[in-house]
């Protein structure tokens, strides 16, 4: 009697656990659901643009909360870690990713990027992962930022990434950027 008493305890108690981490996981969507918003179309005229890059195929680490790197965006399937193949063009960036949707970073949504060696719960030595800070959806100034991260499968300098990014001539839209101040004179001389 005693043992099944003890059996009923612990099933219960998972199944209040269980409970719980739904209930958390729901919420976590309904705040990053807000956050994000819709997420914009890839352009279809892409085909006839010139790639500033050569691709880079490796892994899409996933989408974080800008500042926290382990608070990962659930919403839109920005979380999920897939294989993907990364293309700069000279109107944004290109996540083409196995098994799901692309993702597409117009450069005016780009706010920086960077090479750092975590984010999404992930933890990689070496040279690090590619990092681009953005704003999602439609509501390019005063929204959220968030990074998403890319994990380059061969030998691929990050930092010839970073430079190509933050060269982007649309790029940049916050004045608090590192990179701001060069931006605007770059275009300023064209």
């Amino acid at each position: 009697m005693a043992r099944t008493l003890w059996v009923i305890g612990l099933a219960a108690l998972a199944v209040l656990v269980l409970y719980g981490m739904r209930r958390g996981w729901n919420n976590r969507k309904r705040r990053h659901a807000e956050l994000v918003g819709s997420l914009p179309p890839v352009p279809g005229e892409l085909g006839s643009l010139w790639e500033l890059l050569p691709a880079s195929v490796g892994l899409y680490v996933g989408t974080t909360v800008a500042g926290d790197w382990q608070d990962r965006v659930t919403t839109a399937t920005l979380g999920n870690r897939s294989g993907a193949t990364l293309r700069l063009y000279p109107t944004g960036l290109l996540f083409d990713r196995d098994g799901t949707e692309p993702l597409w970073i117009p450069a005016a949504a780009i706010h920086d990027a960077r090479v750092d060696h975590k984010l999404a719960n992930k933890v990689v030595p070496g040279v690090g992962m590619l990092v681009i800070t953005w704003r999602p959806g439609d509501r390019l100034s005063g929204a959220q930022l968030v990074d998403s991260g890319f994990r380059h499968g061969d030998d691929t300098d990050p930092g010839t990434w970073v430079d190509a990014i933050r060269a982007l001539p649309a790029g940049t839209t916050d004045s608090d950027s590192d990179h701001d101040d060069a931006a605007v004179e770059r275009q300023e001389e064209t």
